[in-house]
């Protein structure tokens, strides 16, 4: 795989708000950017041209860029597999309720395989983050079904999830559960989302399906829709980047080396970031 091998220590500054993060495509360039650097030095990884690795870099820089990775702040995961997130957030003080399916049905959909589900909280814990004791005291472990979020999921301050509600079974479950999610925050939350991208066209693509992969015109609709509802998202970017690993497409079988853009079926497609406000169509006030 390719790995882009720095070392240094870190030192980022508050971004402006031109350097924030917007709602936008896995790209090359940011894989050369130090809060990119940044991130993957506290997750223990060197950059490298994987957009998985980049949706969990994106979600952490989203987040803190709105504040949101403080002492005493609650977030909530959905989906949570075994990624390093809750272990970072617990580092820098927040609390964490990180959620995943039910067991016994991840097994049947076969998410036991390459750390896909979470069976509690020793499958989250990372050594290499953060000490036992502080993660103890600030994550917390329930089975949550992404399509039915209970009632008492409330007042946080934060939630994310990292290319999860592409697996709801339907596009229109996934617009279901990006309103949903909302009602878990408190006025003024954020979230950050990730998901399927199709880049390949913008008519055809794969819905009612284990993996449904959203277009632009869905992400149009999705975000028009919760605008109107009072929410606020940040800027869409479909810019698609101009650097050599953004015009490389991983085919099946993926062999995972730069893999920002990938086969799926008949498509390819890439990662796509959602950020929103709850309540926040005018996030100046």
């Amino acid at each position: 795989m390719t790995v882009m091998n720095e070392q240094r220590s870190w030192n980022i500054p508050l971004p402006n708000d031109l350097d924030k993060r917007n709602s936008e495509l896995c790209k090359a360039k940011d894989f050369y950017r130090d809060w990119y650097k940044k991130w993957c030095s506290e997750i223990g990884e060197q950059p490298r041209f994987h957009r998985k690795q980049w949706e969990f870099v994106y979600i952490m820089q989203a987040l803190w860029e709105r504040g949101c990775l403080k002492e005493g702040k609650r977030g909530l995961v959905f989906a949570v597999g075994s990624e390093p997130l809750p272990s970072v957030f617990a580092k820098y003080g927040c609390n964490i309720l990180a959620t995943d399916i039910f067991p016994d049905e991840g097994i049947v959909k076969g998410w036991n395989n390459d750390n896909q589900l979470c069976f509690g909280l020793d499958s989250l814990y990372k050594s290499a983050i953060c000490d036992r004791q502080t993660f103890n005291n600030r994550v917390e472990y329930q089975p949550v079904d992404m399509n039915n979020i209970p009632a008492d999921l409330r007042n946080f301050d934060f939630n994310w999830s990292s290319c999860s509600f592409e697996h709801l079974g339907t596009i229109e479950k996934g617009f279901s559960f990006l309103k949903n999610q909302l009602k878990t925050l408190k006025n003024r939350g954020w979230a950050v989302h990730t998901t399927e991208y199709n880049i390949s066209s913008n008519h055809d693509t794969q819905d009612n399906n284990d993996t449904v992969i959203y277009r632009q015109r869905d992400i149009n609709k999705i975000v028009a829709d919760l605008e109107n509802e009072g929410h606020f998202v940040e800027e869409l970017d479909f810019s698609f980047g101009g650097l050599p690993e953004d015009f490389q497409v991983d085919i099946e079988p993926h062999l995972q080396d730069v893999h920002l853009k990938l086969q799926i079926g008949n498509y390819v497609a890439t990662s796509f970031g959602l950020i929103i406000q709850k309540n926040g169509n005018h996030p100046s006030l």
